[in-house]
């Protein structure tokens, strides 16, 4: 039977609130909707303004689900949104941007948000630069050993570099940007550091795009910093057994536990805890300008990718 909520102002009809969409934890779609109404402070600012693709278990994370790029006919009016240029037409991207918002999203049974880089009103520059660490297998370790690595070359570069568990398999070491840059100097930046990781320790890390080549070898992942892709956005729901969370960190957590380690059920304990450590990060945005010349001068002359 649905009910109403009135959430920001908005009133949100609720459907089908018992129905189980994480079997082996319990996890009702009620469940759902009030963590993403519970998180919405800690999220929004990490995610306003940016373009989202929706990842939809209507009957649960058993079944298969699908993505959408695109707002529904039937989203109401109020709930935020864009409309991009795409070869062929348009897209409009539903927003992030109230906590209602996520309330009706969560209702749709979305289970997780994907975002862009880049914002409304500047979406061909970035303000998130990422750097997606996949394990080859299930060695956690190396992506954290491989996380630290990345840290310390950011930092070198003038950088302030940050972290997040992808609630999947890997880590996101992300930078801050003015929004300067455009997507392809961010990019080429992006592949440029990862390359001088992966020439450091060509035996543990790799670039390669191709997974027969990585071997057992840590992918360094630049591929997120391109015009329209996206990355899990911080504190949304994984569609895994255990409910688990995409859960930015501060740098002396990396040792403890795995990408899984929290879930939406310890999650607000932990923010109890320590707070978000992402608080802030917007308002210290970087400029690749001066790390870009300090990484050319870490490249061997034939390597160096363009950055216009």
């Amino acid at each position: 039977m649905a009910r109403t909520i009135t959430v920001s102002g908005r009133t949100i009809e609720i459907s089908n609130p018992d129905k189980v969409l994480f079997p082996e934890d319990g996890i009702t779609k009620r469940d759902l909707i009030d963590y993403y109404q519970r998180i919405s402070e800690r999220m929004l600012p990490h995610i306003r303004g940016r373009p989202l693709t929706l990842v939809r278990y209507p009957n649960g994370i058993r079944r298969p689900g699908f993505f959408q790029k695109d707002v529904s006919d039937y989203f109401p009016s109020w709930l935020e949104r864009v409309r991009v240029k795409k070869e062929g037409g348009y897209v409009t991207h539903p927003l992030g941007d109230s906590a209602a918002g996520l309330t009706y999203l969560a209702n749709q049974a979305t289970i997780t948000l994907h975002v862009w880089m880049s914002r409304v009103g500047k979406l061909h520059n970035p303000d998130l630069l990422v750097l997606d660490i996949d394990p080859p297998g299930a060695d956690f370790g190396k992506v954290r050993s491989t996380a630290r690595l990345a840290k310390a070359l950011l930092e070198e570069l003038g950088l302030r570099p940050y972290v997040q568990t992808t609630g999947s398999r890997g880590l996101h070491v992300a930078v801050a940007l003015d929004g300067r840059a455009t997507y392809p100097r961010v990019r080429a930046f992006s592949r440029d550091a990862a390359r001088v990781l992966a020439l450091a320790d060509p035996l543990s890390l790799t670039t390669e795009e191709r997974k027969k080549k990585r071997e057992e070898r840590v992918f360094l992942d630049t591929g997120r910093n391109a015009y329209a892709q996206t990355i899990a956005a911080p504190y949304t729901v994984r569609a895994l057994p255990g409910a688990p969370v995409a859960t930015p960190l501060d740098w002396s957590e990396l040792g403890k536990g795995d990408s899984q380690r929290f879930n939406m059920r310890n999650i607000f304990r932990r923010l109890g805890r320590k707070g978000d450590p992402w608080d802030g990060m917007w308002s210290r945005p970087c400029s690749i300008t001066e790390a870009r010349r300090r990484l050319d001068a870490m490249l061997p002359a034939k390597g160096r990718r363009q950055s216009g």
